[in-house]
């Protein structure tokens, strides 16, 4: 409900060679020269200088369609063909064209200067000296502050992992897993055993699922080829899910949170749900009706936490990989489903190896959607406004309390702003974090929200009641 080099966390190196050399007339070699661009000046060097406009214009939109550049640490670079080639797809790394990308491309890269210097191919300038480093609209003491926390941060150890924590986490899986056979194979398959051990499945499902959030996110390992081989291996065999359309979803939504037409877990909107004050609204005063939205906080209890995964990831999953021809992730995939039906099979026979299967995605969905929605829906929903990244996340996300079993239920998801400020940070580490950004917020005046989880979980319902009747009003009346 997550794409690498440039945004998202990078491959090996001959990965990131493959997307940003000159193969394919994609991006010029290091040494060709670079076309004067119409309207800019001239630097020292030869180098381009460029103006905040100029550089608003090329996002994919408006006067120059074709075009899309975007800044990181003042030099510009030139995205428009290499989009089409970047490993996770064009849309992660469209979202910040036109727009300032220094805190985006530092959040998710481990190897930053690695990852500059195959680059610099696309590099075709640098802003002005009479422009700010990111564009006049934004906060600029806000936006200095947080690189000043983001330093701190890094100085106090808070993005080195606790290797020993993710090997105990690994191993609490698998001895549930082994213990739901057990159970099936020591007691039979009589219906208490035949739930125990779908309890046990269904919570392996979601403690996987967080587990391979956090390799996805390249939070455990240093090395990126490292993480992305386990993550293969835990949403792969564990789960029987695709990394590939993981990362594809997954780093869309932490560029844009919660920004329609960006984020890919508001697409909801408006087929099934009218999410947000203003889209609900717009959506009323357009006359549109896809679904009873005034009734959406109950049938929310229908397609939504029940059949999200049963229904609709359970098999778009397949969809993805054989329609991206990702043949690596659909052999882990069958790895995990191979290995469910020989370990089931004998003892519940085809119609109850089934129906577990069912009944442990059933689980796992609602597990998974009430966690992950608790932190987002009841939040600010909008059209991308081009706000800095601190207020970018803080206004999309919310905190539930932090208690071991809040911890562990939602996979440290629970520190949701956190998570979304240091993408890359261990888990274990948001904790410490949190009263840094705590005091961050409280000096500029930013709400920063945690509740309790079962207010969490309610507040989706109420927000959900609101938009449909903010929805209703704007269709009748306006």
């Amino acid at each position: 409900m997550i794409s690498r080099t440039p945004f998202q966390p990078e491959r090996s190196r001959d990965s990131v060679t493959d997307g940003l050399g000159s193969a394919g007339g994609l991006a010029p070699s290091p040494g060709e020269a670079i076309p004067a661009m119409e309207g800019s000046e001239p630097g020292r060097g030869g180098m381009r200088r460029f103006t905040w406009e100029e550089i608003g214009q090329r996002s994919g939109r408006g006067p120059a369609p074709q075009e899309r550049w975007l800044v990181i640490d003042r030099k510009v670079y030139d995205i428009s063909h290499f989009c089409r080639r970047h490993p996770g797809g064009s849309r992660v790394i469209s979202h910040y064209a036109g727009q300032d990308a220094t805190d985006p491309f530092i959040a998710f890269h481990l190897d930053k200067a690695l990852v500059r210097k195959y680059m610099s191919p696309l590099l075709i300038g640098e802003l002005a000296p009479d422009q700010p480093s990111f564009e006049p609209s934004k906060n600029k003491k806000l936006v200095e502050d947080f690189r000043e926390l983001r330093a701190t941060v890094e100085k106090m150890g808070l993005l080195q992992p606790n290797h020993a924590f993710f090997f105990l986490y690994l191993c609490h899986i698998l001895v549930l897993d082994v213990a739901a056979w057990l159970i099936i194979w020591y007691f039979g398959a009589s219906l208490v055993p035949f739930l125990f051990s779908a309890v046990l499945l269904g919570t392996v499902q979601a403690q996987a699922g967080w587990l391979q959030h956090d390799f996805g996110h390249l939070s455990v390992f240093s090395k990126s080829r490292w993480n992305h081989w386990v993550h293969k291996f835990v949403i792969g065999h564990l789960k029987g899910a695709p990394a590939s359309w993981w990362n594809h979803l997954h780093f869309q939504h932490h560029a844009k949170p919660n920004c329609f037409r960006k984020d890919p877990d508001v697409n909801m909107h408006p087929l099934f749900f009218a999410l947000g004050k203003t889209l609900s609204v717009e959506l009323g005063v357009q006359k549109k009706k896809f679904m009873p939205y005034n009734h959406q906080h109950k049938y929310f209890f229908i397609i939504g936490p029940p059949a999200l995964v049963p229904l609709y990831f359970q098999w778009y999953i397949f969809y993805f990989v054989v329609q991206r021809k990702q043949w690596v992730d659909l052999a882990w995939m069958m790895s995990f489903y191979i290995r469910f039906f020989l370990t089931y099979l004998p003892f519940l026979g085809v119609k109850g190896t089934l129906g577990l299967h069912l009944l442990v995605r059933f689980i796992e969905s609602n597990w998974f959607v009430w966690v992950t929605q608790m932190n987002h829906i009841p939040m600010h929903i909008d059209y991308d406004k081009n706000v800095d990244w601190f207020s970018t996340q803080l206004q999309a996300t919310c905190n539930v309390h932090q208690s071991f079993f809040n911890d562990w239920f939602s996979g440290h998801l629970n520190f949701q702003i956190e998570h979304h400020l240091f993408p890359t940070m261990p888990r274990h580490n948001y904790w410490k974090v949190a009263p840094l950004v705590k005091s961050l917020c409280a000096k500029h005046g930013i709400e920063y929200q945690c509740k309790p989880l079962l207010t969490a979980f309610a507040d989706i319902v109420h927000s959900l009641k609101d938009s449909g009747e903010l929805w209703l009003d704007a269709y009748l009346h306006k």
